[in-house]
């Protein structure tokens, strides 16, 4: 690891000292408001932020997420089927009940999930379609967010009322994917609308979403309201995994759909109000908020294809209070929440395959409880300038969070009627009621040097964590009646360069992470939290305006993620590479703007190679994908946009995995797909 970061030094030293001859201008002043909860200048904050804007947004036009971040380094979103993924931010691409709860994923820098029951696909009830901006955090978050900010934040805002054109727009595509898309308001209220049908290139596969988001936005003569609400309906035809090895590469088996029974049905509600004193000498906010989300879907990738049903409603609220003073600033807070959740699993076919499957996986319920949590969070956030060009910042937040697990069924392995199953009893296990308390402490230091008004070098020591997601600790299997399990932990070190001089600008990072009681699914089927990795990273992030009219972006990642303990009946091997993690992935854009009515762009998207399973002996290719886009305003009203993804109609995998039971499998990515859309403003 030391001669790793001594390389990455070097290398940060030689571009500074090279670029820094010659830099000229004032520098660009960023004040990140969304991502942070609390306005921070960009050159103060001791961390890694990328930001995506409403331009590029437009521009995309992303059918779904994974699209739009894969514009930013250390994001590597694998895409499923319909809405669903499975994410990485500097980490491997995490899989597992509890994986998504080393994210957080937000709008309006309100979590879209409480913390001990986020869903892995959940970036789906956000309204991404019609944001105005992206932010991203990477690495362990600032204490402004505590348990999930593990690996990083990614949080969507839509724009404030008054900041944009009220229009309309249609888009359709070569493959049959409609979307409709409405914004309207005034200075006080907005509303934002956004309608998809998608019948994809694959059989008996299909979407119909709806996304719904209500703004409003006051003041008085001491405060400013702003208030919002968003509305989610998801109805999903899932497609499940095409098995054998390189089948993504055979356009017959691509289209296939082995699980035509699958689906997804999901809503969600969040409404949340942000109350802002404008006093600058007794500055606070605070934001209320309240959350619902209920689901179904089928497992079609687990033997039997049990349904799912969860859900859970939500209270809390967001606080912070600003003390400045002439070389300090002070944020501190109290977050809280609480939650009513609830999960149901059951069966209502024979399960197929083995006698020990069909013996052991019965017809009928498997889990059916309920979880109430309470989370309480104060922090504080301390910024001092120790000298002109230099400022350190210190960050404590403790957390305490409980959960009280009630189940609904009879405690054990049995059926739902307490008859043993047979090989020794049932599949799926269910503890017996309780309460598990979780404290957890997360200090972060930072030190940022200015080199000049748009250079500056930024030192971190952070340390993050994530309590273990209710699913973890009350779905249970085989023999396992209890679970020990703690918070997971992760410290990192990270050290960036950050360059604007007008033409260039740049961001380049390295970091080192490691991760302690890392929870996992052994062999046994034991939820167990014995497993460390280690993290190592190299970031860039660059864009230059060759002329007014012609600019190059690039977003580079070179990363290793490896397993740091030794479990050899599941595999793990100390100093191994996690599966679903490539060496390396980027993204390339060139934008060509030849008239202000006119504009296109070309992007090369790259995945690199990776493993798909801990032992290490399977691997996916990777693959490259080339993306054409243009956009034309016709008239002062009337834009038309047009797309063409996959443009080498490349036989790739969105997803690939191996496990015992299936061999090689994968989510086929789309083949070559035109798009098409027109917009009217008024």
């Amino acid at each position: 690891m030391l001669s790793f970061l001594r390389k990455v030094i070097a290398v940060l030293c030689f571009v500074s000292v090279a670029h820094g001859q010659g830099v000229n201008g004032s520098g660009v002043e960023e004040v990140l408001v969304s991502a942070l909860r609390i306005p921070i200048d960009q050159q103060v904050f001791t961390g890694s932020h990328s930001s995506l804007n409403s331009e590029e947004i437009a521009l995309l036009g992303a059918t779904h997420i994974q699209e739009a971040l894969a514009r930013i380094p250390g994001v590597n979103l694998h895409h499923n089927s319909g809405q669903e993924y499975l994410p990485a931010i500097r980490s491997p691409v995490l899989t597992g009940a509890g994986a998504c709860g080393s994210f957080l994923m937000a709008e309006e820098g309100i979590p879209l999930r409480p913390a001990g029951f986020c869903n892995v696909n959940e970036l789906f009830e956000s309204h991404s379609d019609v944001a105005d901006r992206i932010d991203v955090i990477r690495g362990p978050s600032e204490v402004l967010y505590g348990s999930n900010a593990l690996h990083g934040v990614v949080n969507v805002i839509t724009p404030e009322p008054g900041s944009f054109a009220n229009s309309a727009s249609v888009e359709m595509s070569s493959e049959d994917y409609y979307r409709t898309q409405l914004q309207a308001g005034n200075e006080q209220w907005a509303v934002f609308f956004t309608g998809i049908e998608d019948q994809g290139f694959r059989d008996d596969y299909s979407v119909d979403q709806q996304k719904l988001t209500l703004k409003y936005q006051g003041r008085t003569d001491e405060y400013r309201i702003t208030a919002g609400m968003t509305v989610i309906n998801l109805n999903q035809e899932t497609a499940g995994y095409i098995t054998g090895a390189n089948s993504y590469r055979d356009k017959s088996v691509t289209e296939s759909n082995p699980n035509p029974e699958a689906y997804r049905d999901a809503q969600a509600v969040r409404l949340w109000t942000r109350i802002e004193n404008e006093d600058p000498g007794n500055h606070w906010v605070v934001t209320p908020y309240v959350r619902y989300s209920d689901m179904a879907f089928l497992q079609h990738f687990l033997p039997g294809t049990p349904l799912e049903e969860n859900g859970q409603h939500s209270v809390g609220w967001q606080s912070a209070y600003f003390i400045a003073a002439k070389k300090s600033r002070f944020v501190i807070g109290f977050d809280g929440e609480y939650v009513d959740g609830w999960l149901k699993q059951s069966q209502d076919q024979p399960t197929g395959g083995s006698a020990f499957l069909q013996a052991t996986i019965p017809v009928g319920d498997h889990y059916d409880y309920t979880v109430k949590a309470v989370q309480l969070a104060p922090f504080i956030h301390w910024n001092y300038q120790l000298t002109e060009d230099l400022s350190l910042s210190l960050s404590a937040r403790y957390e305490w969070m409980q959960y009280d697990y009630d189940n609904r069924m009879l405690d054990g392995r049995t059926r739902d009627d307490g008859t043993p199953c047979g090989f020794g009893g049932c599949r799926y296990s269910r503890p017996a009621d309780g309460k598990d308390t979780f404290n957890n402490f997360s200090p972060k230091l930072g030190l940022n040097y200015r080199i000049s008004d748009n250079q500056r070098f930024f030192f971190s020591l952070a340390s993050g964590f994530r309590a273990p997601q209710a699913v973890e600790l009350y779905r249970l299997q085989r023999d396992q009646q209890l679970t020990d399990i703690d918070s997971e932990k992760l410290n990192s070190i990270e050290l960036g360069y950050q360059s604007d001089s007008g033409r260039l600008k740049y961001e380049i990072v390295a970091y080192a992470m490691k991760k302690r009681n890392l929870i996992y699914r052994n062999s046994d089927f034991f939820t167990i939290d014995s497993g460390r990795s280690r993290h190592l990273g190299l970031e860039l992030s660059l864009a230059y305006d060759f002329s007014d009219q012609l600019t190059v972006s690039l977003a580079a990642t070179q990363a290793r993620h490896t397993y740091d303990h030794h479990d050899p009946d599941s595999g793990i091997e100390k100093g191994d590479n996690i599966d679903s993690a490539p060496h390396h992935f980027g993204n390339m854009a060139v934008n060509w703007t030849p008239t202000d009515a006119l504009s296109f762009e070309i992007e090369w998207q790259h995945v690199g190679s990776y493993y798909t399973d801990p032992e290490n002996k399977h691997r996916y290719p990777g693959h490259d994908l080339l993306n054409l886009r243009g956009q034309y305003q016709l008239s002062p009203n009337v834009e038309l946009s047009a797309r063409l993804i996959n443009a080498t109609d490349r036989r790739y995998a969105d997803r690939a995995d191996y496990t015992a039971f299936s061999g090689e499998r994968y989510f086929p990515g789309a083949p070559r797909t035109a798009f098409f859309a027109i917009s009217y403003q008024w």
